[in-house]
């Protein structure tokens, strides 16, 4: 079940930006569907063979989630590195899961309900 929309519109204002300013977690930086405005998101994203796996814990509603398959594409940078993602597609967790590796899915995503699966642009 996504968490609910009241929590995300806090910690959109109040946590976030001290998330991506320590940069301890993956940060995906994509543009305004509307706004054409850029913005950055913390979030949980795992490595696959192909890209990575990002977790979408406020559902698909979530600006990100909707900005990031509007645009068909996203920044992800992780540990200080900036991966050029593309072709993203939104999934259930038994289709999402079985791109991450056996330690990757017992990592506390049991209750995620949607996740974005991305691919390295070539």
């Amino acid at each position: 079940m996504p968490f609910p929309r009241w929590l995300a519109k806090i910690n959109k204002r109040v946590f976030n930006p001290r998330a991506v300013e320590k940069g301890k977690y993956p940060v995906v930086t994509h543009v305004g569907r509307v706004s054409g405005s850029t913005y950055r998101t913390p979030l949980d994203a795992f490595p696959t063979d192909t890209g990575y796996v990002l977790v979408a814990r406020y559902g698909p509603r979530s600006d990100w989630v909707q900005n990031v398959i509007a645009e068909g594409a996203a920044t992800l940078r992780v540990d200080g590195v900036d991966h050029e993602l593309v072709s993203p597609r939104l999934l259930g967790p038994e289709k999402a899961l079985e791109h991450l590796s056996p330690s990757d899915r017992s990592a506390g995503l049991s209750k995620v309900e949607d996740f974005i699966v991305m691919d390295h642009k070539e």
